[in-house]
């Protein structure tokens, strides 16, 4: 039986790498002779730069760059391809949730000059290419902070420099390109389809997810049409209905507007560059999961991604999950044959955090005996 094992990362609790372990840990243990493969993946999220560092012969640079918060500095990395000059930025190494503790989350504050920085530091490395994977970002601010980094101006009515925040979009009433035009290719890898404006855009989406209140969406909403309109009168381009434009707090709009970047599904990069469709041939099972298993899971994620790449194949598709938020008639319905939540219910976050490695092995292990009983 051949069974591949090809998980996401579990948000705040293990990277991708260690998920796929585990699992595998617990097949072997209850079956020797399996034939297993295991390849880590990622949607365009955290965790996508040290997914793709491997099968693209890539190292770590660390730099020192602005954090989230104006004016506090973090070690931040990217990763270097050195055989195709290739760079993989990822914004939440510098812009990232993961750099602040809750009670610090607020998108009205946050900036994303840090990514910007990462993004110079590979210019001046040498790259041809750039993949920005934009996933977990702390900002609502239309990349503006990561445009600031590599030269573009914001002002206000004063013809005065703002400082690329969120409380700030309100107030740009011009923009200023750099002399020199960034001229390296970008590519960057969503794992959403949100637009920028609107029910389903940045601000009212994803501001709460990133500390914002209720109010301060509203504030978000109407800076962030601000800024819309005029990129549009003064730059030519309309960035009302990019799909995707609205991940990480519109920058994927702003990095097509001001590095004119295109914007792909980041699991499909991530397929591409793992062999994953030559993977999966012949195989009787796809092991896949993430930290909980729900409607999300199903569009434009590493499940999904895993479910479309499996249709029409023999493999059938199996997800280990820390919750599972779907009825087996949805997840069923949806093209997965087995769903099981790895943390027993009553159990802490914080308990089954930390002994997730031994609860992923543990249901594995029931899962593979019961699959060579029932065969």
């Amino acid at each position: 039986m051949k069974i591949v094992v090809a998980s996401d990362s579990f948000k705040d609790c293990l990277d991708a790498q260690a998920v796929c372990k585990a699992i595998a840990s617990g097949i072997r243990e209850a079956d020797s002779e399996a034939e297993l493969v295991c390849v880590p993946l990622a949607d365009g999220g955290e965790g996508t730069a040290n997914v793709l560092k491997t099968p693209m012969g890539g190292e770590w640079i660390v730099k020192l760059v602005n954090g989230p918060t104006p004016g506090r500095r973090v070690k931040a990395g990217y990763v270097w391809c050195e055989q195709d000059k290739t760079a993989i930025v990822e914004m939440a190494q510098a812009s990232g949730l993961q750099r602040l503790k809750s009670k610090h989350r607020n998108p009205m504050e946050t900036t994303s000059v840090g990514t910007g920085q990462l993004l110079l530091a590979a210019v001046e490395k040498g790259a041809d290419r750039i993949l920005l994977t934009v996933g977990g970002s702390a900002t609502v601010d239309l990349g503006t902070g990561m445009a600031s980094a590599l030269g573009w101006q914001f002002l206000d009515h004063d013809g005065e420099s703002l400082e690329p925040v969120g409380k700030n979009l309100l107030r740009i009433q011009s923009i200023v390109p750099p002399a020199v035009p960034f001229s390296v290719s970008v590519d960057v890898l969503c794992d959403v389809i949100n637009p920028v404006l609107g029910y389903h855009g940045a601000a009212q989406v994803f501001g709460p997810q990133k500390g914002a209140s209720r109010a301060e969406v509203v504030l978000l909403e109407v800076g962030l049409t601000q800024v819309v309109s005029v990129i549009k009168d003064q730059l030519g381009v309309d960035l009302q209905g990019i799909p995707g434009g609205g991940a990480a707090g519109g920058l994927a709009a702003g990095a097509k507007v001001f590095f004119n970047a295109n914007l792909v599904q980041g699991i499909e990069q991530v397929f591409a560059r793992t062999s994953f469709h030559d993977t999966i041939e012949g195989a009787d099972w796809v092991v896949t999961g993430e930290g909980c298993l729900d409607q999300q899971s199903l569009s434009g994620k590493v499940v999904s991604g895993v479910l479309q790449a499996c249709h029409n194949k023999s493999a059938k598709v199996a997800v280990f999950a820390g919750q599972v938020n779907l009825s087996e008639e949805e997840y069923k319905r949806s093209g997965i044959e087995y769903a099981t939540a790895c943390t027993p219910k009553g159990m802490s976050k914080a308990k089954g955090i930390k002994q997730a490695p031994a609860l992923l092995q543990q249901a594995a292990k029931q899962w593979t005996l019961e699959l060579n009983e029932n065969e």
